[in-house]
């Protein structure tokens, strides 16, 4: 497998859970310098994720490629870019792409339409990347018929913390518990994502994860 944004927070894990269970893993970062921060068991690959050449050529031969892709502060609508790129570049190759996407376009338990994005809790210095996140889930949406995806949004709340391979499994709406908490480890998060790898549940379709 592929996995773009390797050295991220998601990326490192994604990569760290695909080479436990054995999976030969290559491991694509922009900057060449951070190629020392994988594990020596990935092969790391030096490639641009808007590029969808380079997309093409780090997903042929592979069974699936993983975006993790996270952009900086103030640069968010490249999500948009990145994933134009990565739904073009395996359409040639005909890979199945699994996207780490955002959790604001989640309607809100018993809200109607309203998302978690539009609720009256959310972050206003948010709102960039809960805006971007959606229209990165639109155009995989639009690109149904062209390239084998899936979205995976997170909960509320993703922050390190315990692999314990236990999660549940969501379509549009958030999942909470029953205290009405929303969230998830990242190492748990990469659980769902390999397992996705692994046995595809989601074809073409956006899902999401919590406790």
């Amino acid at each position: 497998m592929t996995v773009f944004g390797a050295v991220g927070n998601v990326g490192r894990r994604t990569v760290a859970e695909a080479l436990s269970r054995g999976h030969d893993v290559t491991a694509v970062v922009r900057d060449p310098a951070r190629c020392t921060e994988l594990p020596h068991r990935a092969r790391p690959l030096v490639a641009d994720a808007d590029d969808p050449d380079a997309v093409a050529r780090a997903s042929a031969g592979q069974d699936v490629v993983i975006s993790a892709t996270r952009p900086a502060p103030g640069r968010e609508r490249e999500l948009v870019v990145t994933v134009e790129a990565l739904l073009a570049g395996v359409a040639r190759t005909g890979v199945r792409l699994l996207v780490v996407g955002g959790a604001a376009s989640l309607t809100l338990p018993g809200k109607g339409p309203l998302t978690l994005a539009e609720g009256p809790d959310f972050p206003a210095e948010l709102g960039p990347i809960a805006t971007a996140c959606t229209a990165q889930l639109d155009v995989c949406r639009a690109a149904a018929a062209g390239a084998d995806w899936t979205y995976l949004s997170p909960p509320a709340l993703l922050e390190p913390g315990e692999r314990t391979g236990d999660y549940r499994l969501g379509g549009d709406e958030l999942l909470v518990d029953s205290d009405g908490r929303s969230f998830i480890s990242m190492e748990d998060f990469a659980v769902a994502l390999l397992d996705e790898a692994e046995r595809p549940r989601h074809r073409r379709t956006r899902f999401t994860v919590a406790y």
